[in-house]
């Protein structure tokens, strides 16, 4: 596994990338359960799965890609 424990809150360091996509978005470092829940208000993003395929971020990704 990629040492991704820079990334993450500490509870969640040794889980699988498998078990981290149905994680909380709070598990990522400097999001707080605060933001998590913002982000279930406003964009229903509940995991770490629910935000890397919103298609929001991924348009976001599209613009600042083909911005490049």
């Amino acid at each position: 596994m990629a040492d991704i424990s820079k990334f993450l809150d500490k509870a969640y360091e040794q889980m699988s990338f498998a078990e981290l996509v149905n994680a909380p978005v709070a598990a990522l470092q400097g999001v707080s359960e605060a933001d998590g829940e913002a982000l279930k208000a406003a964009l229903n993003i509940k995991t770490i799965g629910d935000l890397a395929t919103n298609k929001f971020v991924l348009w976001a990704q599209a613009i600042n890609t083909l911005s490049k």
